[in-house]
């Protein structure tokens, strides 16, 4: 919940506070520095300048940066990397951590390309791929640029400590894992083997991202982005598998449903919104296939739907006492680390 000028007045109206400690709270609160991203105008120019330079330098590189050759390439990105953690101790110096750590993750993003270029310097490129294919193709031989942004990332994490340097490196460790599957299985990977893959590699994230949440639990957010692509990859990889067994289907239904029920105790909304997915998916194939003509359906699915709200009524009353007993039987990190979340 933001503290607004609004929930302040509420206050005073109940004689919690004085409008003069209201107006005094609020303005100090105003003056706070910004330490985590919100939804403003401000943070919205943020995102999208950092955006726009990361994609300029990794999804939207052209061939014309081939015609500078290996070293030209290599030399030309550790002239941006320089300028990126350049900038990002300006800003930091000057209290603007959002900022600094945009620039921090240009510098991450930089490095796939940078070591590119090396490895056409070195004469030690397998093949005639480009830098563009990077994000396109899946080959074994992008290991190298692969676990550099992973070495790069970690330092400028344990250096800097900004969460938005998580977000290059759960997309690397997401690529890492599909073109491992080329080099376990060969130059093209069955869709089977890639489905898997993807589905075992999102359950590590989610428990790498877990271990992480529990441990900077009274620190920032590191865990964010490694939740977000851990949660796409293993929910992508097992909605593709293909059944013709209902109770396939159904284990499939009750693995989203336990989604829900993990992002609503840990509060991380993209299990809901998956697993939503996953539910609504499953209701459809319900109706369009086993019930299809059954008039009792829709008004069984109405009334369980009722039912949900009606359960909802009942958590929103119990919560607090349900919420407490669970709680005291929890190892102490995790019940801190719910108490943090609910704060």
């Amino acid at each position: 919940m933001k503290l607004t000028r609004k929930s302040l007045e509420d206050a005073v109206n109940e004689n919690i506070l004085t409008t003069d400690q209201s107006n005094k709270l609020f303005d100090f609160l105003k003056n706070q520095p910004e330490t985590g991203p919100s939804f403003d105008f401000t943070h919205v120019l943020y995102y999208v300048g950092g955006m726009i330079a990361i994609g300029a330098m990794t999804l939207f590189m052209n061939l014309g940066w081939e015609s500078f050759g290996g070293v030209g390439i290599f030399w030309i990105s550790a002239f941006y990397a320089l300028i990126g953690i350049k900038l990002a101790n300006v800003f930091g110096e000057k209290g603007y951590p959002i900022p600094a750590g945009i620039c921090g993750t240009f510098v991450i993003c930089m490095t796939p390309i940078a070591v590119y270029g090396l490895q056409h310097a070195l004469g030690v490129w397998p093949d005639e791929s480009t830098y563009r294919d990077y994000h396109r193709v899946i080959k074994w031989h992008w290991l190298f640029m692969e676990l550099s942004t992973l070495a790069v990332g970690a330092i400028l994490a344990w250096k800097y400590k900004y969460p938005f340097l998580m977000m290059p490196m759960a997309v690397t460790l997401w690529y890492l894992t599909m073109d491992i599957s080329v080099m376990i299985s060969g130059e093209d990977p069955g869709w089977a083997l890639r489905k898997i893959i993807s589905m075992y590699t999102g359950l590590l994230m989610i428990a790498l991202a877990f271990w992480i949440d529990i441990r900077s639990r009274n620190k920032a957010d590191y865990a964010f982005w490694i939740y977000i692509f851990g949660v796409i990859a293993f929910w992508t990889g097992m909605s593709m598998q293909h059944s013709d067994s209902e109770l396939s289907k159904f284990v499939y239904f009750s693995i989203n449903l336990l989604m829900i029920a993990f992002g609503v105790l840990i509060v991380r909304r993209v299990f809901v919104v998956f697993g939503a997915i996953g539910c609504a998916g499953y209701a459809g194939h319900l109706a369009a296939e086993i019930f299809k003509d059954s008039w009792l359906f829709p008004i069984t699915l109405t009334l369980l739907g009722l039912l949900v709200v009606y359960l909802g009524i009942l958590w929103q009353k119990h919560e607090q006492r349900i919420t407490r007993k669970a709680r005291n039987i929890l190892p102490a990190p995790l019940r801190e680390l719910l108490e943090s979340r609910q704060a």
